[in-house]
C-alpha cells in the first residue's frame, strides 16, 4: 500500500478536541482556580484519551484477529469495509482478500489431498503408512486390506494377530529395505514382497510399507526354471547316455555274434582292442555324467553364510597372491583399488572369496591376443553408501545374446566350462542380501559388480 498523510482521518479531530480540552483544563485550573470545571474537563480528557487509544488499537485488533484466524485454522472471519477513513477501508479490504486467498489455497490443497488419497486408497499395490514411534496407522489402503484380509486396524501392532513375523518385518525394515515373506492367511498361502521407506510428516517419523503378492509371478518363474532345468538336464544326460548306450549295444552285438558263430575261437587282438576302447569311452562318459551330477548338487547345497566383518584389502591381497603365478604366465596385469583403504564388509568371507576367485578366473580366460591384458579389481562405496566390489577385464567382451544367459545354470561360452560358476556366485550374493550383475561391450571388456 502507498501510504500518505490522511487529512480526513478521524484521529485528527480527536487529537484537536483533546488538545483544546487540555488547554481549557489548564486555564480553569491555574487561571480561574475553578476546580469543579477543571475536574470535569479532566474526566473529559480521560474519556477522549481512551477513545483515541481504542481507535488506534482497532487496527492492531484487526491484525490480531487476522493472525488468530490463521493460527487457529479458522478462515471464516471477515472485516467490515465500511469506514469514513479510506485507508482503514482499504486495509480491511486487503485483509479480506488475504483471507479469501488462504481459503482458496486451503480448498485446493484439500481437493488435492482427497485426490491423491483416493489414488492411494485404490491403487493396486498394498500401502500402509504408520507413525514409527507410536505405531498409529495413517493410511491403510484397500489393496493392503484385501491382501491381509483385515478390515480395520488402528495401530501397526494390530497386525500381530495376522502374523507375528509380519509385524516384526514392518518394524525392522528401514529405508530401501526389502524382504520376501511367506504367509498363510486363512486357507490361502501368499508370498509377499515387502518394501519400506521412512518419511517425515509434520516433524514426526513415518514409515511407508508397500505390499505385493508375487505368488503368481513366483509360480510362473518356478515353472519356467523347472522347464529350463529339465531341458538342460535332458540335454546333458542324453549327450552322455546316448554314446554309452550305442557303444554298449555295439559291444553286445559283437560278443553275441562271436558266441554264436565263433564260440570255439578266441577273441582276436583287434576285437579286444575295440572292446577295450569302447569300455574306456563308456567309463569316461560315465565319469563325466557323475561329475555333472556332482556339479548340479553343488547348486542346491550352498552352505548358509556365517557373516563376519573383515577388511576388503586383506581379501584382495590374498586373491592377488593366489593368481600371481597364473597371471605372470599369461602376461596379465592385475590392478587393485580400494577406497577407502579400510573398507570393511559384513559377510561370509569364505563364500565371498569363492565368488571372487570365480570372477577373476573368468577374467583371466577372457583374453585372446590382446597386447594390453589387464584385470582391475575395485572396492568402494556406491551413492547409497553400500560396499561394492567390481572385477573388470580388458578382454574380448560378451555378445548381448550370451550376456542375457550367463547366469543360467550350465550355460557357458567356454569349451571346457561347466556353466555353474556364475550361477553359484549369484546365489551366494543373494544369500548375503546382495546382487551380482554384469555389463560388457564386445571388443572392450567385461565388468562384474558385487553389491552388498
Amino acid at each position: 500500500m502507498d501510504y500518505k498523510f490522511n487529512w480526513k482521518s478521524p484521529v485528527l479531530p480527536r487529537i484537536a478536541i483533546l488538545g483544546v480540552s487540555i488547554l481549557f483544563f489548564g486555564y480553569f485550573l491555574f487561571e480561574r482556580g475553578n476546580g469543579v470545571i477543571a475536574m470535569a474537563l479532566l474526566a473529559a480528557i480521560a474519556f477522549q484519551v481512551k477513545q483515541l487509544i481504542d481507535l488506534l488499537d482497532q487496527a492492531n485488533q484487526n491484525i490480531a484477529t487476522f493472525l488468530d484466524s490463521i493460527r487457529f485454522d479458522d478462515l471464516t472471519a471477515s472485516f467490515k469495509t465500511e469506514s469514513n477513513d479510506p485507508y482503514v477501508q482499504r486495509f480491511h479490504e486487503e485483509l479480506n482478500e488475504a483471507l479469501a486467498k488462504l481459503r482458496s489455497n486451503r480448498q485446493e490443497k484439500d481437493t488435492e489431498y482427497l485426490f491423491y488419497k483416493n489414488i492411494v486408497m485404490h491403487v493396486g499395490i498394498g500401502l500402509i503408512i504408520f507413525n514409527d514411534a507410536t505405531g498409529k496407522i495413517e493410511i491403510f489402503n484397500s489393496a493392503a486390506r484385501k491382501l491381509l484380509k483385515v478390515t480395520k486396524a488402528d495401530t501397526v501392532h494390530d497386525f500381530k494377530d495376522v502374523n507375528g513375523g509380519l509385524l516384526d518385518v514392518f518394524l525392522r525394515l528401514r529405508t530401501g529395505g526389502r524382504e520376501l515373506l511367506r504367509l498363510k492367511i486363512g486357507e490361502e498361502i501368499i508370498q509377499l514382497s515387502v518394501y519400506a521407506i521412512e518419511l517425515t510428516l509434520r516433524g514426526e517419523s513415518m514409515k511407508l510399507i508397500s505390499l505385493q503378492n508375487i505368488q503368481n509371478e513366483l509360480e510362473e518363474k518356478e515353472m519356467e526354471a523347472w522347464q529350463n532345468l529339465v531341458r538342460v538336464l535332458t540335454h546333458e544326460i542324453m549327450n552322455s547316455v546316448t554314446p554309452i548306450s550305442s557303444l554298449a549295444g555295439t559291444m553286445e552285438d559283437e560278443i553275441r555274434d562271436h558266441i554264436k558263430n565263433h564260440s570255439d575261437k578266441p577273441i582276436s587282438d583287434d576285437q579286444l582292442a575295440d572292446i577295450h576302447l569302447s569300455l574306456q569311452t563308456i567309463s569316461k562318459r560315465s565319469e563325466n555324467l557323475i561329475q555333472f551330477v556332482k556339479e548340479f548338487r553343488s547348486l542346491t547345497h550352498i552352505p548358509k553364510p556365517k557373516p563376519q566383518t573383515f577388511l576388503v584389502c586383506t581379501l584382495l591381497d590374498e586373491i592377488s597372491m593366489l593368481f600371481k603365478k597364473d597371471m605372470a604366465e599369461k602376461n596379465i596385469r592385475l590392478q587393485l583399488s580400494i577406497d577407502p583403504p579400510d573398507l570393511t564388509i559384513l559377510a561370509d568371507r569364505g563364500l565371498i572369496e569363492q565368488v571372487l576367485i570365480n570372477l577373476v578366473k573368468n577374467a583371466t580366460q577372457s583374453f585372446e591376443d590382446q597386447a594390453n591384458k589387464t584385470i582391475f579389481i575395485s572396492a568402494y562405496y556406491n551413492d547409497k553408501q553400500r560396499p561394492v566390489i567390481s572385477v573388470r577385464d580388458t578382454g574380448v567382451g560378451i555378445d548381448p545374446e550370451a550376456l542375457e544367459k550367463i547366469f543360467i545354470p550350465f550355460f557357458t561360452t567356454k569349451k571346457t566350462g561347466s556353466g555353474i560358476g556364475l550361477s553359484l556366485s549369484r546365489q551366494i550374493m543373494r544369500q548375503h542380501q546382495g546382487t551380482l550383475s554384469v555389463k560388457s561391450t564386445v571388443g572392450e571388456g567385461t565388468e562384474f559388480f558385487m553389491r552388498f
